[in-house]
């Protein structure tokens, strides 16, 4: 069996940052036991960066640099195919041209923001599979 690869939006990273029971942690910790292939890119790394260090979320800084040096350690770097799908936020664009390009999932919180695609789940769903 192939482990499954997934690109995480920043919700999920968040979500399992903020709520360590939670379905997005479930994942994250599938990601670094390795039971699954974090896909990402120069620029979805640069977003995590960004909204990880908001002093609103309160992450403290070592936490989000395991999380920063994990995904650059295990996960699997790619230069996507930039689409040109409509999209209802310009900014989820990096994470669905990342899932599109390395025929992954895209997992999000925010499943409304993104076309109607059956690799497009919400970490329940994921989970569920």
């Amino acid at each position: 069996m192939t482990m499954p690869r997934v690109v995480l939006d920043t919700n999920v990273i968040v979500s399992a940052l903020l709520s360590p029971l939670g379905n997005p942690a479930k994942i994250y910790k599938m990601f670094l036991t390795g039971l699954l292939t974090l896909i990402y890119s120069s620029d979805i790394l640069d977003e995590y960066q960004d909204v990880l260090s908001r002093p609103r979320l309160k992450i403290p800084v070592d936490e989000a640099e395991i999380v920063f040096s994990a995904i650059k350690q295990y996960g699997e770097q790619i230069e996507p195919l930039l689409s040109t799908d409509d999209m209802i936020d310009e900014s989820d664009r990096i994470f669905y041209d990342a899932a599109k390009s390395a025929k992954s999932y895209l997992i999000t919180g925010n499943i409304r923001h993104y076309p109607q695609e059956s690799y497009i789940l919400t970490p329940r769903e994921f989970l569920e599979l």
